[in-house]
C-alpha cells in the first residue's frame, strides 16, 4: 500500500506540469477515483487509517490546486513578458529604422545643396551621395528581408560545397583582418536538404561576425559532423566574445551594439534555420570567443516555405 501511495502522486505531478490548474483538477480527480476503493477499502482496518487517508487525499488536493495556480501564473508571466519584449523590439525597430535612414539622408541632403550651389569638391560629394544611398538601400532591403517570408527552393546539395563557397567569399575578408579560416569538415558525403542561397548567406553571416569579433593571427573555425539524421554545423572564434545581455538580445530585430550594422543579421539567419526547421544556438563568453551551433535535418521541411 505504501508503494501505491506513493506511485499515486506520479499522474498528479505530470497533470500539474503538463496542464497547470486544469491538468491538477482532472488528474486529482480521475486519480482519486481510481485509488478509492483501495485507499478506503482492502487496506481501511480502523477509523484512525480512514482519517490518515482521507487527510491524504486532502492535502493532495490541495497541493495540486496551488501548484497548478503557480503553473499557470508562471506560464503567464513569461507569456507576458514575451509581448512586451515582442513589442519592445517593434517599438526599437521603428526608432532604428527612421534613425538610420535619416544619418545617409541628412548626407544626401548636405551634399546635394553643396552640389546646388556649386561649392566643394563635385567627386567627394558624388561618392558620398552614393555611399549613403548604398547604405539606405542596404536597411531597406534588410528591412524587408527579415519582414517577409523567406521562399526556400530545397534541393538537395552538398554541404561541402556550400561552406567552400562560403569560406571563398569571406576569404577576403579574413586576410585584410590577418584572420586564418579553417575548415573542417569530413571527407565522406555530406547532402542535405536545403536552400544552397540562403543558407550560404545565412553562414555567409556567421563567419564574417567571427571574422569581425577576431584579432589578427587568430583562428576562426567552421566545420560540420553528422549526428544521426540532423547535420552540426558549427562556427567558432577565439574573439571578444559577448556579454549576457548581447547573447539575451541577439534575435531581436535592430539591436546592435557594432557602429555599422542593421541589427538585422542574425535574426534573418534564425529565420532561415527555422525555415530549414533547424535550430541555432549561441555560447559565448567575453574575452573567450563565440560558438554558434547550427542543427539541421536531412530530411526536407515539408512545404520549403517560411
Amino acid at each position: 500500500p505504501i508503494v501505491l501511495e506513493e506511485i499515486y502522486y506520479i499522474p498528479l505531478f505530470l497533470g500539474i506540469l503538463r496542464f497547470g490548474l486544469k491538468g491538477a483538477l482532472w488528474s486529482y480527480g480521475i486519480v482519486s477515483l481510481a485509488y478509492a476503493p483501495f485507499f478506503f477499502g482492502i487496506w481501511t482496518t480502523s477509523s484512525l487509517a480512514l482519517l490518515d487517508r482521507f487527510l491524504h487525499l486532502l492535502f493532495s488536493g490541495i497541493f495540486a490546486f496551488l501548484a497548478g495556480v503557480l503553473i499557470d501564473r508562471e506560464r503567464q508571466q513569461r507569456r507576458q513578458s514575451e509581448k512586451d519584449r515582442y513589442l519592445a523590439g517593434i517599438g526599437q525597430m521603428a526608432t532604428t529604422i527612421v534613425h538610420d535612414l535619416k544619418n545617409p539622408l541628412i548626407t544626401i541632403l548636405a551634399f546635394s545643396k553643396r552640389i546646388q550651389e556649386g561649392k566643394g569638391n563635385l567627386d567627394k560629394a558624388v561618392h558620398a551621395i552614393w555611399d549613403s544611398a548604398q547604405n539606405m538601400q542596404k536597411i531597406v532591403e534588410s528591412t524587408l528581408d527579415f519582414a517577409r517570408p523567406i521562399q526556400l527552393d530545397i534541393k538537395e546539395e552538398e554541404l561541402k560545397g556550400i561552406i567552400d563557397n562560403v569560406v571563398q567569399t569571406c576569404k577576403t575578408k579574413a586576410e585584410e583582418s590577418g584572420v586564418n579560416l579553417c575548415v573542417q569538415v569530413p571527407t565522406v558525403s555530406m547532402k542535405i536538404a536545403t536552400d544552397p542561397h540562403h543558407m550560404e548567406r545565412a553562414l555567409m553571416n556567421l563567419l564574417a561576425n567571427s571574422i569581425e569579433a577576431s584579432r589578427a593571427g587568430q583562428d576562426v573555425v567552421i566545420s560540420a559532423e553528422n549526428k544521426g539524421s540532423t547535420c552540426v554545423i558549427r562556427v567558432k572564434d577565439k574573439g571578444v566574445g559577448m556579454d549576457k545581455e548581447i547573447l539575451e538580445n541577439i534575435f531581436v530585430p535592430f539591436y546592435t551594439k557594432k557602429k555599422k550594422g542593421t541589427g538585422l543579421g542574425m535574426p534573418i539567419v534564425k529565420k532561415i534555420l527555422e525555415g530549414h526547421s533547424g535550430k541555432i544556438s549561441i555560447d559565448s563568453r567575453i574575452g573567450h570567443g563565440t560558438e554558434v551551433i547550427l542543427e539541421l535535418p536531412y530530411h526536407s521541411p515539408s512545404g520549403g516555405k517560411s
